[in-house]
């Protein structure tokens, strides 16, 4: 993470005066546009996708979260709230078991049962959309006022734009000649390539690197193997340290970056996530291209 950010956590840790309690009903638009409304703070919170969680705990919210999906595996913390499964679509009754004031779900038409079902039992659920790196800062402050720590939550939204900012910097002054085209896999069977739609995409980006399918304006499509290896990808990226399956299959081997062996290796599970640690995964990115074999 990069150090000012890092610090900068560090000292917001250290604060141990309570913050002001707004006075009066909160009212939050959610990113679906609906208005909802919590009387006081949150003081139990269902989080339904790995990256609110991450955004809670960040946030100085930790200790009120009393839900998660199996998937929200961080910080180690997190570990300690009761799961109640998946998010997408979530386990209805093993939310409502948890008595929530607040639940958060990821804004998709999976969820809208669920999410029906938790404002028919007259509890407080927000619909968030978190796919991109800009919308970490932006729900850091959507939440700051619902979960009681609004001072915190600007801080980190703060902190969080600046080195944003300054990694946009760095990455302008690279020449595209020095770029290499990296492909991103979301699954190989059928291959799936990541689009500019993702924050990956953004996260590849800040690092020094090429979107192999920058043209696709979704975070993800269907392609072919003969359109990657009509490419010619310089560097695959995989997220472990041997060499993915995929790449002893024999109809891979018409893509030169796959048959050479030519992966750049990120193990970070925040690449999967955007969270305030996705700058960190930035400069993990940046070094793990600059020693990929070309």
């Amino acid at each position: 993470m990069p150090r000012t950010f890092t610090l900068l956590l560090l000292l917001l840790g250290g604060c141990t005066a309570p913050a002001r309690q707004p006075a009066g009903p909160i009212v939050v638009v959610d990113d679906a546009a609906d208005t909802v409304r919590l009387a006081a703070p949150a003081r139990r919170i269902v989080s339904l996708s790995p990256a609110t969680t991450e955004l809670l705990f960040a946030i100085g919210a930790g200790d009120r979260v009393v839900g998660r999906t199996r998937w929200c595996d961080y910080p180690a913390e997190a570990l300690a709230v009761p799961s109640v499964g998946d998010g997408l679509p979530p386990n209805t009754e093993a939310v409502l078991a948890q008595a929530p004031d607040l639940v958060l779900v990821y804004r998709s038409p999976q969820n809208a049962a669920a999410l029906a079902r938790f404002r028919a039992a007259g509890i407080a659920a927000l619909e968030l959309t978190i796919d991109h790196l800009a919308d970490v800062p932006r729900l850091a402050r959507l939440l700051g006022p619902a979960v009681g720590t609004a001072p915190r939550a600007d801080s980190v939204a703060a902190a969080f734009e600046s080195e944003l900012a300054a990694a946009a910097r760095r990455s302008a002054e690279l020449p595209d000649s020095g770029r290499p085209r990296v492909l991103l896999l979301a699954w190989d069977q059928p291959p799936i390539a990541i689009g500019a739609g993702s924050f990956q995409s953004e996260i590849l980006t800040l690092a020094g690197g090429r979107n192999l399918f920058a043209d696709l304006a979704a975070p993800s499509a269907p392609v072919s193997i003969e359109a990657i290896a009509a490419r010619r990808p310089d560097l695959v990226l995989v997220g472990d340290t041997g060499a993915p399956g995929f790449a002893r299959r024999p109809e891979w081997q018409v893509v030169g970056a796959v048959a050479e062996g030519r992966f750049v290796r990120l193990g970070s599970a925040a690449f999967s996530r955007p969270s305030p640690r996705a700058l960190a995964t930035v400069e993990q990115l940046r070094n793990a291209l600059a020693a990929a074999p070309r």
